[in-house]
């Protein structure tokens, strides 16, 4: 049987929402309104690959107790833009491969960074 992480492990939350030239000001104003209305860190609109993600992305951290508040509000207001969200649990592999969650198109992550 496959180890279960505990609840407890995980300190907070990434979303990373994916965009492209045709899609930077949608992504921007979306993160900004995240920022706006909810206890989130925005992170840089990086309009290149970034780490595992194959894609342009915004990074939205926020706490386990925004979850609830944040993950709802982003599956509504996405409008079609790509949205992975993971945990923080101190198992970065895991986090981003077993433990994330699509909204929209799935993407092939490089997990090669965090296999030892």
């Amino acid at each position: 049987m496959k180890k279960v992480t505990s609840l407890a492990n995980i300190q907070g939350y990434h979303a990373h929402v994916y965009f492209d030239a045709a899609t930077l000001e949608q992504a921007r104003q979306l993160c900004e309104d995240a920022a706006d209305l909810f206890e989130v860190e925005m992170g840089r609109l990086h309009q290149k690959p970034v780490g595992p993600h194959p894609c342009w992305s915004c990074q939205l951290a926020f706490s386990p107790s925004q979850f609830a508040n944040v993950v709802p509000w982003l599956a509504m207001q996405r409008d079609g833009l790509t949205v992975l969200v993971h945990p923080q649990s101190g198992d970065e592999l895991r986090d981003h491969r077993d433990y994330a969650f699509w909204m929209g198109k799935v993407e092939t992550l490089d997990l090669s960074r965090f296999i030892k």
